[in-house]
């Protein structure tokens, strides 16, 4: 039995009855037989039922924000956000897909050479919980355009978020089963990647279970995509736009209540404006509203569950006992974890060596450019870097020394249908979004025609 439990009120509010083995197998082959009729469909068809989704999601955006907020502490406006945003990734893909996948011509001896995009059929999307319905759409729109189906395995604490993202597909005219919700448990993820139907996976979670399900992929040769942790970092220089910047960062780091992968979670600061950056970002952070999420004025949530508080407040509190000045914040209360700044915090402290997962950050201070990339760098993650700095000189000569998967500049790290996302290290690798996402789960087909 799966249930989701407001984490605001510590109530339960949905239960849901696990698929039995013989289901889960019956649903695995609709999803095929559906594949082979759906792969055939024109992009025109395709495209019509996205644009659907696209005005469904738009026409209930509250009734499908609220029950986000209600199942992981989500403040209402940012689902109301997020299912904005859903409907844009949608729209994006209704227009471009079949230009993204058209044959790509190759000059070669051959009196006609180039690449086609096939769909390689069944895909396995295994979700967290931080973004219930945007982590979900920006795997099914793109893949439902390129002609695959999808299976969901959603986290077992949003599995009312889940169920409607089957319907709302279905709202939209899509066949069923071709996008199908799987209630099921972390232990039955093993057998349907075994299964023959199914031909991929992709999974935006842990690195625990990132490599776990890219072992069970790699036993089984399918292809998998893996958007795991992050610990970005928000790199001030001394010239940036102080203001401005500031703003910036407080959303990098408390937006979703700190709870996402891009999140910036180190913010590093040039030693000369240090004490000045520090003292208005203080500010701004102490005016953010904390409280019930349903409220339309509440900025900081709840956590989605209290083990994801107790894990906060634990890096928190070894990070002070190594050294870090608490500036703001520090305390728990259940699933709540007060807006937290640390100060003097070093490479060695957990709240800068590993990925922290809620409204918790701690301030370290370099001298040069050289330090600044040398401290970025000094982490296993590798998912994004945002600079902020006047100086777009600087900006070229900084930018390839990052090993992230994405640099922003003047701006906090963000997901964008038009953009590639994705990390290196052990933040993952594959890349969602954009063109390059469309074609990760594609048979690109050498096609070489010689008279």
């Amino acid at each position: 039995m799966k249930e989701s439990i407001n984490p605001y009120t510590g109530k339960k509010i949905y239960e849901f009855e696990e698929l039995t083995d013989k289901v889960l197998s019956e649903k695995i082959e609709v999803a095929d037989k559906v594949f082979q009729t759906w792969k055939k469909t024109a992009f025109s068809e395709r495209s019509k039922r996205m644009l659907n989704v696209a005005k469904e999601l738009k026409n209930n955006t509250d009734t499908y924000a609220k029950v986000m907020t209600q199942e992981m502490g989500k403040p209402i406006s940012q689902s109301v956000a997020e299912v904005e945003k859903c409907a844009w990734v949608c729209e994006y893909y209704a227009k471009h897909a079949e230009k993204q996948l058209q044959d790509e011509i190759i000059e070669t001896d051959a009196d006609s050479s180039y690449v086609s995009y096939a769909p390689l059929g069944v895909v396995l999307a295994v979700m967290p919980w931080n973004y219930p319905l945007w982590q979900v759409f920006r795997f099914a729109a793109p893949n439902l355009m390129a002609g695959n189906v999808g299976l969901l395995k959603h986290a077992s604490n949003v599995m009312k978020s889940a169920e409607m993202i089957q319907e709302i597909f279905e709202k939209a005219g899509f066949p069923k089963g071709c996008f199908q919700n799987l209630i099921i448990g972390s232990d039955k993820i093993k057998s349907v990647l075994e299964n023959e139907h199914v031909k991929a996976v992709t999974l935006t979670g842990s690195k625990p279970a990132g490599a776990s399900v890219a072992s069970i992929a790699g036993e089984n040769i399918k292809k998998s995509v893996l958007e795991l942790g992050g610990s970005n970092a928000l790199i001030v220089f001394s010239d940036a736009d102080m203001d401005k910047t500031v703003d910036t960062c407080v959303k990098a780091r408390f937006q979703n209540t700190g709870q996402s992968c891009i999140a910036g979670k180190r913010l590093l600061v040039q030693a000369d404006i240090a004490d000045e950056f520090m003292q208005k970002f203080i500010a701004k952070v102490k005016a953010l509203k904390s409280g019930d999420p349903m409220a339309d004025d509440t900025y900081v949530g709840v956590l989605a569950r209290e083990d994801l508080a107790k894990d906060i407040e634990k890096q928190v509190n070894d990070s002070i006992a190594m050294g870090a000045t608490l500036e703001l914040g520090g305390k728990r209360d259940g699933t709540y974890f007060e807006p937290t700044i640390l100060s003097g915090v070093t490479p060695k402290m957990p709240i800068f060596r590993e990925e922290t997962f809620g409204p918790a950050i701690g301030i370290t201070t370099f001298k040069s450019d050289e330090e600044a990339i040398q401290l970025s760098n000094d982490s296993d993650f590798g998912l994004g870097v945002s600079l902020f700095t006047t100086d777009m000189d600087r900006v070229k000569t900084l930018v390839p020394q990052f090993d992230e998967g994405a640099v922003f500049v003047n701006e906090m790290v963000k997901s964008d249908p038009r953009l590639p996302f994705g990390g290196t290290k052990i933040s993952g690798y594959g890349r969602e979004l954009s063109g390059h996402g469309i074609k990760e789960f594609m048979n690109k087909k050498t096609v070489y025609i010689a008279s």
